[in-house]
């Protein structure tokens, strides 16, 4: 039975949908024969090349959208418009999948090419795609195999999501802060607060920032990052725990599935704010389960310079964490207590306002 590689998001709080980014082997397929070749994708097959159109095209719309354009097909100029959120996103995401693909590929791991999978009515599902996908259709040799392809993804998406945080907040305006306009709020991770208190030159929790479409495709760049490296499972980090501590993965693997289910429970008891998609992320992983499939070599360890990538790519799920990636809050009065750090769109032409972000 074979399982697939899935970028099919979850719809997050206030309508913009994550990104996972997951990376399935087959769970009971037998080792490959020694005399049977890999088969090579000679051509780019029709479907691939329509679906990755069609998503650059609702990834476009759903730019626009942003901008203000209320009819971006009516329009080649306004649908233009949404090319600075719908271009680096899009590269994001095929990186992403090119990472996995390529390393599987070198590694003789047969897999498809990615399959994007477009979001209808952009104007509702904000960013535009449930993300992108590669079947895996042979298991890994080995443990350095499953490390290599499953963390290849991760840290070549963030070959291209840091540098469109970078150039975005440059891009981006810094206002007073407004702490009662209320509105979507994203959620702060210690990489994106870093770079912000960097290329900003102030602490970003007292200034209003205009953030530019660019800065928001690299932050959901972020976001899919640490939504694919959660040790859970057949996900990205899932991989790498295995192929690091080999059966003891699936402890791990149970304990975040119930922390994520705990990101809602526990604040939601408090009184504080949390993310509700954790929940659909808990009866995501319980459905897929917490299990993994074996390589065919399960017990050579991994030699010292992965150990250490490994971890390395552990540190990179802790520097793009938020616990609350997505809130909505009611306008109020400001407070001279409350610090926030307000990230936000350019208030577009037609009436209705445009969406706020808080960090």
């Amino acid at each position: 039975m074979n399982q697939e590689k899935t970028s099919s998001p979850e719809v997050m709080g206030g309508g913009i949908p994550s990104t996972p980014v997951l990376t399935e082997f087959p769970r009971y397929s037998p080792p490959p024969a020694a005399t049977t070749e890999l088969t090579r994708a000679r051509t780019i097959p029709p479907l691939n090349i329509a679906l990755f159109l069609i998503t650059l095209l609702t990834t476009t719309m759903a730019g626009a959208y942003m901008a203000g354009v209320e009819h971006p097909l009516t329009s080649i100029i306004g649908l233009a418009q949404g090319l600075s959120f719908s271009l680096p996103l899009m590269a994001i995401l095929l990186f992403h999948e090119l990472g996995h693909y390529v390393t599987a590929r070198r590694n003789q791991v047969d897999s498809s090419l990615p399959y994007f999978i477009p979001a209808p009515y952009p104007s509702v599902f904000l960013i535009g795609t449930f993300g992108a996908f590669i079947r895996m259709k042979s298991p890994p040799r080995s443990r350095r195999v499953m490390f290599d392809v499953g963390a290849a993804g991760p840290w070549a998406g963030m070959l291209l999501a840091v540098p469109a945080v970078i150039i975005g907040l440059k891009l981006s305006e810094i206002a007073p802060l407004d702490k009662g306009a209320g509105g979507l709020e994203l959620g702060n991770s210690i990489l994106f607060w870093t770079l912000s208190r960097w290329i900003l030159g102030v602490d970003p929790n007292s200034v209003t920032v205009i953030l530019h479409p660019i800065a928001f495709a690299g932050w959901l760049g972020l976001f899919v990052t640490a939504l694919n490296l959660l040790p859970v499972g057949q996900l990205d980090g899932g991989h790498v725990v295995y192929a690091l501590v080999g059966r003891r993965h699936r402890t791990i693997s149970r304990l975040f599935m119930m922390g994520c289910l705990l990101m809602v429970v526990v604040p939601y008891l408090v009184g504080w704010s949390f993310w509700s998609g954790w929940l659909l992320w808990f009866v995501l992983l319980l459905f897929l389960g917490v299990g993994h499939p074996s390589t065919v070599d399960a017990e050579t360890p991994l030699e010292k310079p992965r150990r250490l990538a490994a971890w390395l790519t552990v540190a990179l799920f802790i520097v793009t964490f938020s616990p609350v990636p997505l809130s909505f809050s009611q306008p109020t009065a400001a407070t001279p207590k409350e610090e926030t750090y307000e990230v936000s769109y350019p208030q577009p032409v037609h009436h209705q306002p445009p969406p706020r972000f808080s960090i």
